[in-house]
């Protein structure tokens, strides 16, 4: 097979002209950059865990772009293609939406980060305006907001602009969020009944030839959505249990403000630190764990 992509944390292989299989690594990316450390078992459990939802979606008329899963770490896929912005337009059809879609159903992340600076009000949110919105409050909706999906560094797009760059007519902007709301509460209900929180994620969708919705690439997994544990959270307590846990060892030895300063002045970004041994065998073991709660199905 012939390599065409060499992405972040996975490999795409051409097998036919209309067929893709992706390899997962063990590699991590956090702040879009690839961390100099590999995480074992990493790449199956994404692997397993994006096969998993894909046949959830299938159960409930959900249209993807998934065909086989090829242990332990590739899965096959439909091709599709991907354009420049300037090349898509409304009649355009068999390509990736070059937009992601994000759903947070609670405060947390980058989302908490813009309330705290004052950037992003809780009216804005379903708050009363003098709610004083704490980490880890349930929002009174799903928030969708929509970013670039092939930039160098993902940013916030206005409906507006997400729908010129992707080609999208309003109402098919709204299957996309309709289609991403009805997932979520799929995803809730399945992991409810192993005591996690789905506290929020984000999902990849395209046409296919005749320009019909297919959600794609990987969802519901610890590297794309973040969880937390039910009996730590009804403590008050917010045990990370996805790569925001990577995210959070960066953020404590000072490399994100770093790297943040560099970004806004366009000055020549820190070399990321490789992870410590110990933490890379807790996020190892973190990614199997997450897949046996996340799938109910046992690893081994």
């Amino acid at each position: 097979m012939k390599l065409m992509r060499q992405g972040k944390v996975k490999n795409v292989y051409e097998v036919d002209a209309h067929t893709l299989e992706f390899e997962f690594s063990d590699k991590i990316s956090v702040f879009d950059k690839i961390i100099p450390s590999l995480i074992p078992n990493k790449g199956e459990t994404l692997c397993r865990s994006s096969a998993f939802w894909f046949q959830v979606g299938r159960s409930t008329g959900m249209k993807t772009h998934f065909r086989e899963l090829i242990p332990p770490n590739r899965m096959r896929v439909q091709r599709v293609d991907i354009l420049n912005y300037a090349n898509i337009d409304r009649k355009t059809t068999n390509y990736l939406i070059p937009i992601e879609v994000i759903c947070r159903h609670y405060v947390a992340g980058s989302l908490w980060d813009r309330i705290t600076s004052g950037d992003l009000k809780p009216s804005k949110l379903g708050f009363k305006s003098n709610k004083e919105v704490k980490y880890g409050d349930r929002l009174p909706e799903p928030l969708i907001e929509v970013t670039t999906k092939l930039e160098k560094v993902d940013r916030l797009l206005t409906k507006r602009e997400a729908l010129k760059i992707a080609g999208l007519s309003r109402n098919e902007y709204d299957e996309i969020v309709e289609a991403t709301l009805s997932m979520d509460e799929r995803i809730a209900e399945e992991v409810e009944k192993r005591d996690l929180i789905h506290v929020d994620g984000k999902k990849e969708y395209a046409f296919d030839e005749d320009r019909e919705l297919m959600i794609v690439d990987t969802f519901g997994t610890s590297d794309e959505d973040r969880w937390w544990d039910w009996e730590s959270y009804s403590k008050g307590e917010f045990v990370e249990l996805s790569k925001e846990n990577v995210r959070q060892h960066y953020r404590k030895i000072g490399y994100y403000d770093k790297l943040s300063e560099a970004r806004k002045k366009g000055d020549s970004e820190p070399k990321m630190p490789a992870l410590p041994a110990d933490k890379i065998e807790e996020i190892s073991s973190l990614y199997i764990d997450m897949f046996e709660r996340i799938t109910g199905e046992s690893y081994r």
